[in-house]
């Protein structure tokens, strides 16, 4: 299975996300814009989740107007297992309701991928597995957060894993170099907004991050690159990556991503400097679910 090299992310269809988000969710009109202009812009998937709000309610809704239900690749995501303390039999009930509804929701018969959406849930991976078989999804994975499931992602038999990858996050580097038969796809490009947001809008602790991009954005612009191209062709010059995961709030930025990919990865003299510039933030910094709210 084929995925293009960016992938839309959409839980920004659903839900007001991102700490650099000051304009909210964008309409249904704008959800189905953003959906139609991908697709001609040769983006043939998207990632959603049932976890993000109306998203896929929305998306179900646009490519059924659009007619594009079987030509766009679905990625979605079960909703949260572990939290709901459950047997083994009632998970399984559980995960299988979860991916019906959201096939319910996004108005298709199958998933391309259907992921765990918190690495916790990797203990029920052979109940997701079972799904392949009975062709409501293509192939099982999960969301990663930190390294802490890495050896056992190694171990099992997934087809598919996303995890944040990003110039100031790169915790999955070594991890990366064995997951050789692993579909990657890489979110958090710009750090939810982070790594582009206005310098005076950075609010303590991470202020830290300033003077390191800082000086990526002198090398950017000695090379003739401003920050929001830096960020995207980092992440895939890991040739690991299959995807990057990148959402939108508009047209224009969705066109702006993709003349951005299209250039393929740095040059490689640029991108190595910046491997040697940034240092090993602590996670607390690189993380942005241990931000303050």
């Amino acid at each position: 299975m084929k995925f293009s090299k960016m992938m839309l992310g959409t839980v920004q269809f659903g839900l007001n996300y991102g700490i650099a988000n000051s304009a909210g969710k964008p309409t249904y009109e704008t959800v189905r814009e953003i959906i139609k202009a991908a697709y001609e812009g040769g983006i043939n998937c998207l990632d959603t989740a049932a976890g993000y709000g109306d998203s896929e309610e929305l998306i179900g809704r646009a490519l059924t107007e659009l007619k594009l239900n079987d030509k766009i690749l679905i990625i979605s995501k079960v909703a949260k297992v572990s939290q709901q303390n459950l047997g083994l039999a009632d998970a399984e009930k559980f995960i299988f309701e979860s991916v019906k509804n959201s096939l319910r929701r996004l108005r298709i018969d199958r998933l391309a991928a259907c992921l765990f959406h918190v690495e916790s849930d990797l203990q029920y991976l052979e109940i997701l597995q079972k799904l392949e078989t009975s062709g409501l999804i293509g192939g099982a994975g999960v969301s990663l957060d930190t390294n802490t499931h890495c050896a056992e992602v190694i171990a099992s038999k997934l087809q598919y894993l996303q995890l944040p990858y990003n110039i100031f996050d790169r915790r999955f580097d070594d991890f990366l170099s064995k997951t050789a038969n692993i579909h990657i796809f890489a979110r958090s490009a710009y750090l939810q907004g982070l790594l582009l947001m206005p310098e005076e809008k950075i609010k303590p602790p991470l202020t830290c991050i300033i003077p390191v991009r800082r000086k990526i954005e002198a090398l950017g612009n000695e090379a003739g690159q401003e920050m929001p191209e830096i960020c995207l062709r980092f992440v895939i010059s890991n040739p690991r990556i299959s995807s990057v995961l990148v959402g939108v709030d508009n047209i224009e930025q969705l066109k702006q991503n993709l003349a951005i990919i299209k250039r393929g990865p740095l040059p490689d003299d640029l991108y190595h400097q910046i491997l040697t510039l940034v240092p090993d933030f602590e996670e607390k910094i690189i993380r942005p679910g241990l931000w303050q709210k």
